[in-house]
């Protein structure tokens, strides 16, 4: 098996053990390749324990710019011998295995089709180094000096990367440059440098910033307005709210009198989450919560009492596998149905599907808006795999004229002029009344917030009749939610397709990369990225134009598929489930596999062309 040869276009993977000290050298590594211009992905696959388990660090090099997950392992970094079976059976045949070489391992432990490439790291480290933490943490240190060789990246890149993170400790800078050096002159000296997986020097990263979907979504809320934020701690969505406390140490709190103008409370549980956002929302504020599936699960009853009571809310929901406990550390698609009709009754909830970090800046900014002027929770889903995963994007842009939409608040001024309040009283076929704050006047516009049923001027009663009024106009208000939302976005087949592909959030970007696949392969689908829930017009118009629609998505179920079919009332034969559970990342080729043995048996049938051009806003 001759090695493999690629330039700028590989996946290397980390097998470590956590709580070793080695993400921050992992991510220097990444970081690294960046520097050279060439876009590189990196995912973190670590337990849900503390420490002593293993963990892996999977870094996706790709100058054609794919950030998607691919299958396979060009070069593995096995620094983990728990797991050193299942990671040399993981590398492609060509593949390379770099590993620590102090203690001999038997030829059975090794494969023939692959380049092993032996470094005796403890025993360096060893020599060099007498205090044993200093021993592990440079061993990190040390393989990146010996992959900067085996791979021909600019060390000059990777010195520069160990300033800046240890630009606040300056003297740590001196022993993790030497550390760095050391790795890379026993790697030149002992093993073959480069390798045929190398890196070089391009121009295909451009502005684009490394950032993580929690943080991002975080300083989205700040930007949308957000002064309240009521959490409980819950992987994977507490990074977010620990990012908002930072972001807002930095712009809600004053320069001079140090007055934080923000509240952060961690609450006792969920529940008590949830209900100190919804009493901050129907006081005025901008609120929201963190939380993941098992949070949602809590939240029901309380979920219900804002979409009745309508009352603005936020709900970032980081999702991970499930259910119950589930894999707490492991991504998935898993919460739309969960989401969507949160709490017992007929309810229905807005949903947003950011598909990478800078849209979980902007939806999330964007979520504070359509919760003030519906009147209702908004639930934003991101993933894991986006929320605490760096990615490359184009840089946050803020419209500073840009203003809050606060909807329909009724002022002191109104109601003195003699307007008519009911809080419940659509005045205007929306489906959204009128709402006033506490205090707004001192004898006008009060009302009693209930989750009981009541009249148009929120008056309690259970009459038939007003409880199916209020009903129905909830639904209107979510119809009106339709047009609010934002839409989605289409990329055509050239000449167009029969078939079409409807995705969204964390599967994008391995579905940008399988519709070239597919092109390639002579198979062009028509694609349609939805971002909101209820579903812009132009979803079942889309569905309408094509024969088959492949609805990707990861989770068993098919959750998303099943909200087209009920909402939309669309046909379930014309929607064929593409589906990935297993809690990594979808991949192109898992999505490829899957379209192209139904287009294999249903030739295509180019239709007439609906235009190449992206839609939507």
């Amino acid at each position: 098996m001759k090695p493999l040869v690629r330039v700028n276009d590989f996946v290397v993977k980390f097998a470590n053990v956590n709580g070793s000290g080695s993400a921050s050298a992992n991510r220097l590594f990444a970081q690294s390749i960046i520097r050279m211009g060439v876009p590189a992905t990196p995912r973190n696959i670590f337990p849900s324990n503390i420490q002593g388990l293993p963990t892996w660090y999977e870094v996706r090099v790709s100058e054609a710019g794919y950030l998607g997950a691919r299958a396979g392992t060009d070069l593995m970094v096995a620094m983990n011998p728990q797991t050193w079976d299942k990671d040399v059976g993981g590398i492609v045949p060509g593949g390379y295995l770099f590993y620590d070489s102090t203690r001999p391992l038997p030829a059975s432990k090794f494969r023939d089709d692959i380049t092993v490439l032996g470094l005796p790291l403890t025993a360096i480290c060893n020599a060099e180094y007498t205090d044993p933490r200093q021993r592990q943490l440079f061993k990190n240190i040390l393989y990146v000096g010996a992959l900067s060789a085996i791979l021909d990246i600019d060390p000059a890149a990777i010195e520069q990367l160990i300033a800046e993170q240890f630009k606040a400790k300056e003297k740590l800078i001196a022993p993790n440059v030497h550390a760095f050096r050391l790795g890379r002159a026993h790697a030149e000296k002992s093993l073959p440098c480069p390798i045929g997986l190398t890196v070089r020097r391009a121009d295909k990263v451009g502005e684009r910033i490394f950032l993580e979907g929690n943080s991002a979504a975080a300083l989205g809320a700040v930007y949308g307005g957000a002064t309240a934020c009521a959490w409980y701690p819950i992987t994977p969505s507490t990074s977010l709210a620990e990012a908002y406390q930072r972001w807002c140490a930095r712009f809600r709190t004053d320069p001079e009198t140090k007055e934080k103008r923000y509240a952060i409370v961690q609450a006792e549980d969920e529940l008590a989450s949830i209900g100190m956002v919804i009493g901050a929302g129907w006081n005025g504020a901008r609120a929201f919560t963190a939380t993941s599936g098992p949070g949602i699960s809590l939240m029901q009853e309380f979920l219900g009492l804002a979409y009745f009571a309508e009352v603005p809310a936020v709900i970032f929901d980081v999702q991970r596998a499930g259910p119950s406990t589930g894999m707490p550390t492991r991504t998935q698609q898993c919460d739309v149905l969960s989401c969507a009709y949160a709490s017992h009754g007929d309810t229905k909830h807005v949903l947003l599907f950011p598909e990478d970090p800078r849209e979980c800046f902007e939806l999330g900014a964007a979520a504070f808006d359509l919760a003030d002027r519906l009147q209702t929770p908004v639930f934003v889903l991101l993933d894991l795999d986006i929320g605490m995963n760096e990615r490359l994007v184009a840089p946050l842009a803020w419209d500073d004229t840009r203003r809050m939409d606060r909807g329909k608040v009724m002022t002191a001024e109104m109601l003195e002029s003699g307007r008519d309040f009911g809080r419940y009283l659509d005045v205007d076929d929306d489906g959204i009344p009128w709402r006033t704050w506490p205090g707004t006047h001192p004898t006008r516009g009060a009302y009693f917030t209930r989750g009981t049923s009541r009249d148009r001027y929120a008056r309690y009663t259970e009459e038939g009749d007003a409880y199916r009024d209020n009903m129905e106009r909830l639904l209107k208000k979510f119809a009106t939610a339709r047009t609010l939302v934002p839409a989605p976005i289409r990329r055509d087949a050239p000449g167009g397709s029969r078939l079409g592909v409807i995705y969204y959030g964390s599967t994008a970007p391995a579905m940008d990369e399988a519709l070239d696949v597919l092109a390639a392969e002579g198979i062009g689908l028509d694609a349609l990225r939805v971002r909101a829930f209820p579903f812009h017009a132009d979803v079942k118009r889309f569905v309408q134009e094509h024969e088959r629609v492949f609805v990707v998505e990861q989770n068993r179920d098919a959750q998303l598929r099943s909200l087209l079919v009920v909402e939309e009332e669309i046909d379930p034969a014309r929607l064929v489930r593409v589906l990935h559970y297993d809690g990594t990342p979808i991949t192109a080729d898992a999505i490829v596999g899957e379209i192209a043995a139904h287009a294999r048996v249903t030739p295509l049938r180019r239709a007439q062309s609906h235009g190449s051009q992206p839609q939507g806003v």
